[in-house]
């Protein structure tokens, strides 16, 4: 026994989470539907208290657990702090919107922890077994999640598709870890990365594996070309479910994705740097060309997240530790900039309903200003402006990409950024141009006011003085990923 109780150390905090999450359920059970606040408050506490037992008692030593299937190190607990700070922030401003719409269940907040546990599983995952069940474990909740307003057709539907295009993509990503374990006899990183370094030119059938793997987890960040069911899921799920997925599981997946292909594949990255490349340019050209033509604010949104993803994914192309370094800053201001945009989403109202489309905001200066300056920062930042947090984001990626001699790819990332202006400054010229048809209602919570504000001044000017700590967290984690 003394000998196994220290191979549970490094993952603490998700045995943590994974027994809160039961208790919290039976809680909800047992209490019925009247629990949802008190389980919501706990779930917000439990993430947490497993964060800080991750911070103080795990921290980022490397450790390698479960017959080297489950790792910890200081990259995991970087991208780990975004995860809880994206679930926690999700769960904080999601209760007046799920109440009003009487989707209020105690099943929300606990799907949510489910979720999270699976993202953090992913986001240590050293092995392909262990990165396809943390993957499924994160999925079959978002499913969930993503019908939760089981009376309203758009939802259902979105939850169906989701689930449906999901299961395309597992199975894409078991047959391509099928293939890189028939022609390589482990399903182990860091075997995998020993075993072909002195191979020289891959056997033909990881090479497909690989590119089958890669396929799979592109559709878990929603990249093109596998991006077909983001905008649909985004439109038709409930508000602070379309913030959650836009966030913390886009921030896990990512991260896989860099462990997966630095710790696993670091011999082939002449093989997958290709795929890399084309998918972040073409995720990058379609976020900003096809959210020229859409009218509602959260398919916009959804577009406008297909585009960071191909931003993120430049860091990833470098190969390099500017680029991981670049990646990582870059996930932890996208996390800002998106929790922040979808909280101002929630809070705006009319009579008739919540806000659609991108002109029901028209003239939302005129009666509440505060509010209309805070979309305007995150706008601006999305849009990556100068001195703003998005700006500093996007210039620490081309960086990387120029360094690693990737110039046409930081030069095709710079001009659709600049065709993204166009419908970031659409929202701001609607705000604060066209007359008011309807005055908004103001009531949206001190949760989601707190949310607000905190993200606008993290993105505003004052980031200036934040993006030294960041990067050097940055660097912090990606050194070690890439020098074990």
């Amino acid at each position: 026994m003394n000998g196994e109780i220290p191979a549970l150390l490094p993952a603490l905090p998700e045995i943590i989470l994974a027994i809160g999450a039961m208790i919290l359920l039976m809680l909800g059970v047992f209490r019925g539907n009247g629990s949802f606040t008190q389980v919501t408050n706990l779930s917000v506490l439990l993430l947490v208290i497993c964060a800080a037992v991750m911070i103080n008692e795990v921290g980022g030593e490397r450790q390698v657990t479960f017959n080297n299937m489950f790792v910890t190190d200081a990259f995991a607990v970087f991208a780990k702090v975004l995860v809880y700070m994206g679930s926690a922030v999700a769960l904080l401003i999601s209760g007046k919107f799920l109440a009003e719409h009487k989707i209020d269940k105690f099943e929300y907040p606990i799907l949510v922890l489910f979720a999270t546990l699976g993202m953090l599983i992913m986001v240590s995952a050293n092995n392909l077994m262990s990165l396809y069940v943390g993957l499924e474990l994160q999925s079959l909740s978002l499913y969930v999640l993503a019908a939760m307003n089981r009376d309203r057709l758009r939802s259902t539907e979105a939850g169906l598709k989701y689930f449906v295009l999901g299961a395309l993509s597992s199975g894409m990503l078991l047959y391509g870890i099928s293939l890189i374990y028939g022609f390589s006899g482990t399903t182990e990183f860091d075997v995998l990365a020993t075993s072909l370094q002195g191979e020289g030119t891959p056997e033909i059938g990881i090479v497909i594996g690989l590119v089958f793997l890669l396929a799979g987890l592109a559709f878990k960040v929603s990249a093109v070309p596998f991006h077909m069911w983001t905008p649909d899921v985004y439109e038709g799920s409930p508000t602070p479910v379309t913030a959650f997925f836009a966030a913390a599981p886009k921030v896990a997946a990512m991260a896989l994705l860099v462990r997966a292909m630095i710790n696993g594949f670091p011999a082939l990255i002449d093989e997958w740097q290709q795929v890399i490349i084309f998918v972040s340019i073409a995720s990058m050209l379609v976020g900003a060309f096809v959210a020229l033509v859409q009218t509602n604010i959260k398919r916009l949104m959804a577009y406008s997240s297909i585009g960071h993803v191909g931003y993120a994914l430049v860091g990833l192309a470098a190969g390099t530790q500017a680029g991981i370094e670049a990646l990582l800053i870059y996930l932890a201001i996208y996390l800002t900039m998106t929790l922040g945009a979808f909280a101002a989403i929630l809070s705006m109202r009319r009579s008739d309903g919540m806000v659609e489309t991108i002109d029901d905001l028209a003239g939302l200066s005129e009666t509440n200003l505060p509010m209309a300056v805070a979309i305007s920062i995150f706008m601006f930042s999305l849009a990556g402006i100068p001195l703003l947090a998005g700006f500093f984001g996007k210039w620490f990626i081309f960086l990387a990409a120029v360094e690693a001699g990737l110039v046409p790819l930081a030069i095709i990332g710079f001009l659709a950024s600049v065709v993204a202006c166009f419908y970031y400054l659409r929202i701001i010229k609607v705000m604060f141009f066209d007359d008011p048809s309807e005055a908004f209602d103001g009531e949206h919570g001190r949760s989601v006011s707190l949310v607000v504000g905190t993200a606008a001044v993290l993105n505003s000017p004052v980031s200036f003085l934040l993006i030294s700590s960041l990067a050097g967290a940055a660097a912090w984690a990606a050194n070690s990923l890439l020098f074990q």
